[in-house]
């Protein structure tokens, strides 16, 4: 089951880093050009942290899924993934935006775009792990 685990955290890292090359790159890269003035002009330089961060998430993510949920299944995997992604976008979305000026249309994005991702992350962990 350990080799289904870490199977799981690295194609969970990879889904979650494609979709959000996606989400952020493309689908809000119009948002983030009209609020340039609130991020780093650095930014990229700072991107390792953004991986590390990812893949400490996916270990987390996939080892709550592993330990604790019962009844192994696609249908719960999204579930669950969506419930995570609700906590995680209102935690990244609600109180990014009470802490800097961003546009108000950038926090629903990033709580929306995180149920999303999450929701499809827990389905992914669901079809590889198993009972």
């Amino acid at each position: 089951m350990l080799k289904k685990y870490v199977l799981a955290v690295v194609v969970v890292f990879i889904a979650i880093e494609l979709m959000n090359m996606i989400f952020h790159g493309v689908l809000l890269s119009g948002l983030y050009k009209e609020s340039a003035a609130i991020w780093r002009p650095d930014m990229m330089k700072y991107m390792w942290i953004m991986y590390i961060s990812t893949i400490c998430q996916s270990i987390g993510f996939v080892y709550i899924y592993y330990k604790l949920v019962s009844g192994k299944s696609p249908f719960r995997g999204v579930w669950y993934g969506l419930s995570f992604g609700f906590t995680v976008g209102a935690g990244m979305g609600g109180s990014t935006y009470g802490m800097i000026a961003m546009p108000g249309a950038l926090a629903v994005s990033w709580f929306c775009g995180s149920v999303v991702i999450f929701g499809i992350a827990g389905w992914i962990a669901a079809l590889i792990i198993k009972e």
